[in-house]
């Protein structure tokens, strides 16, 4: 449990430097530069040329148009094969955070994190994938899923395009 929590601080010291704004990480994902901005319409045309589900909605309350993409939230849970040595597990640690850093760095995980507690759903990763497909082969490649210390299991999950986690 220890070195999970001090690779979750380190993972989280490494992106502390220089966060990017929900607006940036949106233009950023969408290839928006700073000198244009980008339409509901258009971005409903990108990401369906990419294979995203979406729709999109009117707030009553704002009256903006909330645009919803589909996500895919993997829940990693404890795996058949436990019996690995202290060392042995130590690195797949390592390596599981790894994998987990190199989707994030290459766009196709936004989130992933442990639970708190001891129980069989170890952690989640939200992939940003246009099919189930995609991230379920990305999620298996994770060391720990592999060595079969963790297992996967894979949901379509709807969520606001661009929203901030508060």
């Amino acid at each position: 449990m220890r070195l999970i929590l001090v690779g979750i601080f380190l993972i989280a010291m490494a992106c502390k430097e220089s966060l990017p704004t929900n607006n940036e990480v949106l233009e950023s994902e969408m290839g928006i530069s700073d000198e244009e901005t980008k339409t509901t319409k258009q971005l409903k045309e990108e990401l369906t040329a990419k294979g995203f589900e979406i729709f999109d909605y009117v707030d009553e309350e704002t009256k903006d148009t909330v645009l919803m993409q589909q996500y895919f939230i993997a829940f990693l849970k404890r795996g058949p094969n436990r019996s690995q040595s202290k060392e042995e597990a130590d690195s797949l640690q390592a390596l599981h955070l790894g994998h987990l850093g190199r989707m994030y760095k290459e766009g196709y995980a936004d989130i992933s994190g442990p639970f708190g507690d001891d129980g069989d759903i170890r952690g989640i990763t939200i992939y940003n994938t246009p099919t189930l497909k995609i991230a379920d082969s990305l999620a298996n490649m994770d060391p720990m899923v592999k060595a079969g210390r963790l297992q996967i299991e894979i949901h379509p999950w709807w969520a606001a395009k661009g929203f901030p986690l508060r």
